[in-house]
């Protein structure tokens, strides 16, 4: 059977166009860790897969970290939403997930939300997660910044799942800290030396405050021609800055496969 060459070409310029429309960097059943940086070492490799899997299958969302030396030209954004579209990861039609990028490029990083990940994760999520996860960005301690990132992952999808998502105005508690810590000694020093001052100040049998100057002088050592009080003033008005407003949720656009992403990212 012969078939037409202006058909063969049709079909050859359309494979083409497929092709090329796909990132170079799309492959098929990832794991939950790509860490192509090297970053971990491979037992925080493992244990960190583990954590992403046990808590990606419980909440029925992906939770992704990856981790690359170049992002080849793309912006972070960019990177981060084609990786998780063209990679086949999210659960569900909506394929619900989020995936933590990290490039050592240029020190970037960026979080990508999809489907329910967009409602778990709002745009101050995002900004609550990262301050958590980027002083172990920075000093080197990649694993301890990924599994952070993971656990609050988890907690904010199970925060989502009672109907109310952390957001604006509702976000976990801090945990209390070394600093914390030390704040609270400090305040606790301060008080207890008040108290012993003052009870210092109170023996102190031969010395009492005088109100004016008069009382010091000894009589008959000098003559006052003039005196007079002043009495300085000032009416201070004051009135509180007005804070500025957010209505909270997701900011979200639209990735080169044509999918909604939420998302927020820096450097580190």
């Amino acid at each position: 059977m012969r078939i037409n060459k202006s058909i063969l070409s049709v079909l050859f310029a359309l494979l083409l166009c497929l092709t090329a429309a796909v990132p170079v960097f799309a492959e098929s059943e990832l794991p939950r860790i790509v860490d192509d940086a090297d970053l971990l070492t491979d037992y925080e490799e493992s244990t960190l897969l583990t954590k992403l899997d046990d808590i990606s299958e419980r909440q029925q969302a992906d939770i992704v970290v990856v981790t690359v030396d170049t992002l080849d030209g793309y912006s972070p954004m960019e990177f981060a939403d084609d990786f998780y579209d063209y990679n086949g990861y999210g659960f569900g039609e909506n394929r619900d997930g989020v995936l933590l990028l990290v490039s050592m490029e240029s020190r970037d990083w960026w979080i990508s939300t999809c489907g329910y990940g967009i409602t778990a994760i709002t745009d101050a999520g995002i900004d609550y997660i990262s301050d958590s996860f980027l002083p172990g960005l920075s000093d080197g301690d990649y694993a301890k910044a990924f599994t952070l990132y993971a656990d609050l992952c988890d907690a904010f999808f199970t925060q989502a799942g009672t109907g109310q998502p952390y957001d604006t105005g509702h976000m976990p508690k801090q945990p209390f800290d070394i600093l914390m810590n030390l704040i609270i000694a400090s305040a606790v020093g301060f008080v207890v030396a008040k108290v012993v001052t003052g009870i210092m100040k109170s023996k102190l049998k031969t010395v009492r405050f005088q109100a004016g100057a008069g009382s010091y002088v000894k009589a008959g050592s000098m003559n006052v021609t003039e005196s007079r009080d002043l009495f300085l003033f000032a009416n201070v008005t004051r009135s509180p800055r007005p804070k500025e407003s957010s209505s909270g949720g997701s900011s979200t656009h639209t990735s080169s496969s044509g999918s909604s992403h939420g998302g927020g990212g820096g450097k580190f």
